[in-house]
């Protein structure tokens, strides 16, 4: 596996200088020479100036946020990341890597969750290349790669967590939001080590049930968000009856027997559990009447 060299190189401003100095040197000789027949001097000063020529391929300018990774003759040599203009042997090959912050979102993709239950999912990975000698020979194109691997990572994580919790469950697509997101990150980066990647962040941007069963789980959540709220209201409402015969019996005001009770408890479920207003009725005669 190869790994990342840093190399230093030379001042691409001097070399500017240096070279600019040389060439019109050997400019001027060869004039001279010429002027004075002098062929053999001619023929130095030419050669020395193709040189020249040939130096000024060596410079090459490096972006903020950018590397260049330096290759003689298919040999890998070393990476330079320090930006602004630089000179390198002009028969280096100098291919530009950049190690910005980038991000990559998936297309939906319609998968099973753990149950069975097709959904459909997106998600949006932050990324950055980190090692560029792995990125540029250890695959074939590493920004293909990211999608690849991030989209199958995704497929992989949806097949394993359910879309919602149900009693006695844990982690699930839908409530745990953040797990889901640290899972997702973890899975794609053991993708994309031997790319030379680094995943920032990694999280769901799009989850839903597939269309052909969405109606039927929209009516399956609000029954249980319908039987949820009967338990609270019913726990509620037993409270309150406990606490208002408790309150009768400590005041004394009325003592009423086990069937009165039943009776009253019935009377204030039924107003207290009831959707609609109750309608009072005033009972004008004795209790047992």
């Amino acid at each position: 596996m190869i790994r990342e060299n840093v190399r230093t190189v030379s001042s691409g401003y001097l070399m500017l200088v240096v070279l600019a100095v040389a060439q019109i040197g050997f400019g001027y000789a060869i004039f001279r020479s010429a002027a004075a027949f002098n062929i053999p001097g001619v023929i130095g000063f030419a050669l020395a100036s193709v040189v020249v020529a040939i130096c000024w391929a060596g410079l090459f300018m490096v972006h903020p946020n950018e590397a260049k990774v330096l290759q003689l003759f298919g040999k890998y040599v070393g990476t330079t990341h320090e930006p602004g203009l630089k000179w390198a042997n002009p028969f280096y090959a100098k291919t530009a890597v950049s190690t910005r912050v980038r991000n990559f979102e998936s297309g939906k993709l319609k998968v099973n969750d753990s149950r069975g239950s097709p959904i459909e999912i997106a998600a949006v990975v932050v990324w950055k290349v980190f090692d560029t000698a792995e990125a540029l020979f250890e695959v074939d194109d590493y920004d293909e790669f990211v999608q690849i691997q991030s989209e199958s990572a995704l497929r992989n994580l949806s097949t394993t967590y359910p879309y919602e919790p149900h009693e006695g469950e844990g982690t699930a697509l839908r409530s745990h939001p953040a797990e889901i997101a640290q899972a997702l990150r973890d899975e794609i980066q053991d993708r994309l080590e031997q790319a030379g990647v680094t995943v920032i962040e990694a999280r769901i941007s799009h989850l839903a049930y597939a269309p052909e069963i969405a109606n039927a789980m929209l009516r399956r959540q609000q029954a249980s968000a319908i039987i949820a709220a009967r338990k609270q209201l019913v726990r509620g409402a037993v409270g309150m009856v406990e606490m208002a015969l408790d309150e009768l019996k400590k005041g004394g005001i009325v003592e009423l027997d086990e069937e009165r009770k039943a009776a009253m408890v019935s009377n204030l479920l039924v107003v207290l559990c009831g959707e609609e207003s109750a309608q009072p009725v005033v009972n004008t005669g004795s209790l047992y009447t």
